[in-house]
């Protein structure tokens, strides 16, 4: 049943691509308004900054995206993303130095942010009802007795429109013109870290090293309180990409970071591993150094009105955006929008009261996301914002967060169940009240506690983080007590 004659989306994005999916089936047309101009192949743009850098597809997000663009994940996959299981593909260093490879039940698609939305993109362009326009800027919302009724662009142009999506991302005006136009003040609530990032493109040998088991590099920031590097306290990835090449990415909470190509040679040989500086040494670099420093959370509380605007609604960093580090964005973007389309295919009417129950709806979808980034970042000195802890609680934040995180990483290594939860967890499938709350997990935490006191591992860890990560398939059935 179609519920009006004309939806528009503000952003071409992920975002804004993923909500066109959602709209096509119920709007007669549906416009996307994107202010640059799309790339017919995987390429840069102007708009997109941060798809310089490594991007994680959690499998919330790909279950998302299939739902909407069936077949999305095999053409991703065809057009040359990487269908990895982390645990085996991956070395991972945490803590005293490298975790043990293991099969679990987790994959992942690698690829540049940048082949995602081309994918995207070409997915959104099958569906006939709906129609990209590309170099319009949107310069304003025309609203009547609390509805929005249409959208303004430049150069004296109007657009009807029966419902609009707003997808502008981060520096989203949507706010500013709903109190402009008489909407009570906006609440939002925000928290900067200070994560700032810088990453360099590259390509990989022909032939791959006899040594190189793994495809991705991950090296934690180190819990060591003693004197050690600045770069010690980086978090690293060394991210594996479609067309043979990876993403050399290097960011931490509060510090500076490398802006030019020596510089960044010079950090990454200073990280916890050589193996990172190696790796790139072995590569051709491709791109300059890339850096990034808007990372802050941001969540603008629409919900909290006690009259939201009817014929409107937000997808993605428009109405929350995430530190990039925790790889939320675009599967909270992809979950909205299907949260957005189950809540179509029930409605009868794009009344006022249909904006409050997806906003409503949408709260507790983005409250799963918005928890996790708190519990990190919370505990940095160096952070801004509404959400800053009083100091004795991020003190105790500080404390516990990171020795909570490794002994629940510990605990998934050895245990399936907990790993299972906790897989879950960094997925947003579940969320960390869940895991925590639910007796089975428990139990087995405090049963990983005591086995872990009188040191009965089953599978190793701490491995030599100045050696090779080992290669050794530690599964279940080849483990063994350490």
């Amino acid at each position: 049943m179609k519920l009006g004659r004309t939806a528009v989306v503000l952003g071409g994005s992920a975002a804004g691509l993923c909500a066109a999916g959602a709209l096509a089936p119920y709007f007669s047309q549906v416009l996307v308004l994107e202010r640059d101009e799309l790339p017919e192949e995987a390429e840069h743009r102007r708009g997109v900054p941060q798809s310089k850098h490594p991007h994680f597809l959690l499998n919330s997000g790909r279950r998302a995206i299939g739902a909407l663009f069936p077949g999305f994940e095999d053409d991703l996959v065809a057009a040359g993303g990487l269908h990895l299981m982390p645990s085996m593909d991956a070395a991972y260093l945490d803590g005293e130095g490298w975790s043990a490879r293991k099969r679990s039940t987790m994959t992942m698609i690698y690829s540049s942010r940048v082949l995602i939305e081309r994918v995207l993109r070409d997915k959104v362009r099958e569906l006939a009802n709906v129609t990209i326009r590309e170099r319009v800027t949107v310069t304003g919302l025309t609203t009547r007795a609390g509805e929005v009724t249409g959208v303004d662009l430049a150069g004296d142009e109007h657009l009807d429109a029966d419902f609009v999506v707003d997808a502008m991302g981060r520096g989203s005006s949507v706010g500013s013109w709903l109190m402009a136009a008489g909407w009570p003040e906006l609440e939002v609530q925000t928290l900067d870290a200070k994560v700032t990032y810088t990453s360099r493109w590259y390509e990989l040998p022909s032939e791959r090293p006899p040594s190189w088991w793994w495809q991705h590099i991950v090296v934690m920031p180190t819990r060591d309180k003693g004197e050690h590097p600045a770069e010690h306290e980086f978090l690293v990835n060394f991210f594996p990409i479609e067309g043979n090449r990876v993403i050399a990415c290097m960011g931490s909470w509060g510090l500076d970071m490398p802006r030019t190509d020596d510089t960044f040679v010079e950090s990454a040989r200073r990280v916890r591993t050589p193996l990172f500086a190696a790796a790139m040494e072995r590569c051709t670099p491709t791109s300059e150094v890339h850096l990034t420093r808007s990372t802050g959370n941001t969540w603008r509380r629409y919900d909290r009105w006690a009259t939201p605007p009817k014929g409107l609604v937000f997808v993605g960093d428009s109405i929350c955006a995430f530190n990039p580090f925790y790889a939320q964005g675009i599967s909270s973007a992809s979950s909205s929008a299907l949260l957005l389309r189950e809540h179509l295919s029930r409605a009868a009417h794009l009344d006022a009261a249909f904006s409050a129950r997806f906003l409503t709806a949408q709260r507790k979808l983005l409250g799963v996301p918005w928890r996790l980034a708190m519990a990190r970042d919370q505990a940095y000195a160096c952070a801004v914002g509404t959400e800053k802890p009083a100091e004795w609680r991020r003190r105790i934040l500080a404390a516990v967060s990171d020795p909570a995180f490794s002994f629940i990483v510990g605990a998934a290594r050895e245990d399936p169940v907990i790993d299972e939860h906790f897989a879950k967890v960094f997925n947003l499938d579940e969320s960390l009240g869940d895991m925590l709350g639910n007796p089975g997990v428990l139990a087995r935490l405090v049963r990983h506690g005591i086995r872990a006191t009188l040191g009965r591992h089953r599978v190793p860890f701490g491995f030599d983080p100045r050696a090779e990560p080992p290669a050794t398939d530690y599964s279940p059935a080849t483990a063994a007590v350490r």
